[in-house]
């Protein structure tokens, strides 16, 4: 029959376009395409979202949701008036005098600066006389980049559990792992009752870590504002961190694990993880995903040193404008300057065809495979080099080999990485221009969604994937709506690069490429193929009766599904978060020589092993 096919049975999470499961976030990004019932949905799923009172369908009230959602000017912090410490050294005002102040003994420095003389005095406070000393001002200061793709405003995650100070990007995580496992319709111990415990599997990272106050920045940062670190800010930091809160807090998983990190291409990284585990049949049900939050002042500012991100000023030069569009930031294979940094936690779940068969599951699409490939030698670590020609050309072969030759040249169409950035419109309308050449294909559909969305980082090829589900299910591949027209420098002969929604038929599409180009090399390429594709393959590898009884299972899972996004939308739904729930022991173990059996799992976890090596 043929390795099991990994089959996208439930999505969901938040990113600047709203709540991922159910196809909101994708909606608001087509949204002038939608038809009125799935508008209303989308504009009341918002309302919710980012806790605004009054008439979902109020179109002033819909004008403000639209203008807080997507990529606009920065709301995470005020960007005009920046904290900051400016380096400064005290002298007398008489060159031949001295600087003498008071300091509490408890902020006389253990090393004393050079120079210094301290005398104690009889009200407990230390004298310090000195020439010259070195002190830091705090001050303000306007940041040279506004824009950024930001949850919808008004929506904090950390509200909707026990949050106890975890970082921001730890709680869209377990908000968007929450979310996911909901829209399967399926509870996660119904899953553990056909699965065996060891079947399970669950991967997703961080790019960047947690850099907020609660983790990295904070821990960083505290020796010079003069405090000490919190006992969580190391541990809440790691880049895994992810994918431990998610099988400690969400479902609770004993199986496979990891947090694979590939830049800017690590939700892909973690999804090829997942679907060779379930072709090889190392599991049956996988949970992968990734989370970023990066949206601070000194993460902005570090990417804009680089000279990756768009500033003001170039954004309003390229406009002839004296105002910043902050709206039109990301502009992809257009005349552009730079990407621009999002936030978003965004999950899928997996599980194999036959599961997904035997349970009814929704079927949202399948996973064909994931290629990963670098970049060889480099003359630098951000250049891009020649990996992507290798992730795209293998996942176009794949597709070939599925569907055949005609499927690819007219079935298909692709989701760019799309940065923003000058350098990548050329390398990337390169690659595509040429593996569309190579295979046949005469004007191949190109989305790139950064637009709407902005650079999400670990979770950004996340985003490029539900949207393409989205895709499937209303029949519109989103226009890269911020640009007017290809730049002269990009290569498009053989591509469709444009600013306006392209309407296709659902089931005359088959196959979708989602690109992602990370930072240092980390080049992959998934291959996704539609939902009516993944059911020809599992009815001719079922049979036509098994799809029959798939069918009617579907029905229940389906409603459940509904009735998890109905309470979603009118607020009503909790976020999964078992903190202490069904906390396990070794001694809760049943252990014998032929398996383990873990409560709250029918099957075992066999120990009858085969010998790989034989």
């Amino acid at each position: 029959m043929g390795a099991p096919l990994p089959i996208i049975v439930g999505f969901g999470g938040v990113n600047p376009a709203g709540r991922v499961s159910f196809h909101h976030a994708y909606r608001r990004t087509v949204i002038d395409a939608m038809d009125q019932v799935s508008a209303d949905d989308t504009y009341a799923s918002l309302a919710t979202l980012m806790n605004v009172e009054g008439d979902s369908r109020d179109e002033a009230l819909r004008q403000h949701m639209r203008d807080h959602t997507l990529i606009r000017r920065i709301e995470c912090f005020d960007p005009e008036r920046i904290r900051w410490q400016r380096a400064a050294h005290l002298t007398p005002v008489d060159d031949d005098g001295t600087l003498s102040f008071t300091l509490r003994a408890r902020e006389v420095p253990d090393e004393l600066p050079d120079g210094w003389t301290t005398v104690r005095r009889e009200d407990g406070r230390v004298e310090v006389t000195t020439r010259r000393t070195a002190v830091l001002i705090p001050d303000r200061r306007v940041s040279r980049v506004t824009s950024a793709g930001q949850a919808p405003s008004g929506f904090e995650p950390g509200r909707l559990y026990a949050a106890r100070s975890h970082p921001r990007g730890l709680q869209l995580s377990v908000y968007g792992a929450s979310d996911a496992v909901q829209s399967v319709g399926i509870p996660w111990d119904e899953l553990r009752r056909h699965v065996g415990p060891d079947q399970f599997a669950a991967y997703a990272g961080s790019a960047m870590g947690q850099l907020d106050n609660n983790s990295n920045g904070g821990m960083m940062q505290a020796p010079l504002m003069g405090r000490r670190p919190t006992s969580k800010q190391a541990a809440l930091g790691l880049c895994e961190m992810p994918i431990d809160f998610v099988n400690a807090y969400v479902i609770g998983s004993v199986g496979a694990t990891g947090g694979v990190i590939g830049a800017c291409a690590t939700f892909l990284y973690n999804l090829r993880n997942a679907v060779h585990d379930i072709r090889a049949g190392r599991c049956r049900v996988a949970v992968i995903g990734g989370s970023e939050a990066p949206i601070l002042p000194e993460v902005v500012e570090a990417y804009r040193t680089m000279g990756a991100l768009a500033e003001d000023e170039a954004l309003m030069a390229i406009d002839g404008s004296a105002a910043v569009d902050n709206r039109r930031a990301c502009r992809p294979f257009a005349e552009n300057c730079g990407f621009t940094l999002a936030e978003a936690g965004v999950y899928m779940v997996l599980t194999d065809d036959a599961l997904a068969v035997e349970l009814g599951a929704d079927i949202h699409g399948a996973v064909a495979d994931v290629f990963v490939n670098a970049d060889g030698f480099k003359k630098s670590i951000p250049g891009p080099g020649v990996g992507n020609y290798v992730t795209v050309a293998k996942a176009l072969g794949l597709g070939r080999a599925i569907l055949g030759e005609e499927a690819v040249r007219q079935r298909s169409y692709v989701h760019a990485h799309g940065t923003g950035t000058p350098q990548n419109r050329v390398t990337e309308s390169h690659i595509l221009n040429e593996m569309a050449k190579t295979f046949g294909i005469e004007r191949w559909n190109v989305a790139a969604v950064k637009a709407y969305l902005g650079h999400t980082l670990a979770p950004a090829s996340g985003d490029q994937t539900t949207s393409a589900l989205g895709t499937w299910k209303y029949g519109w591949i989103p226009g890269i709506a911020t640009i007017d027209e290809p730049a002269d420098d990009v290569h498009h002969s053989h591509l469709r690069i444009a600013p306006e929604h392209i309407e296709v038929d659902p089931a005359a599409v088959d196959m979708a490429l989602v690109n992602s180009k990370g930072f240092g090399g980390n080049n992959a390429t998934g291959l996704l193929l539609a939902p009516h594709v993944a059911r020809e393959i599992m009815a001719a590898r079922h049979g036509k009766a098994a799809m029959t009884k798939h069918a009617t299972r579907n029905e229940g899972v389906r409603t459940t599904a509904l009735d998890y996004d109905a309470a979603a939308t009118r607020g009503d739904a909790e976020t999964i978060y078992r903190y202490g729930e069904g906390v396990l022991e070794g001694t809760d173990l049943e252990i014998t020589a032929d398996g383990i059996r873990v409560p709250g799992h029918d099957a075992l976890v066999s120990l009858d092993l085969d010998n790989p090596f034989a």
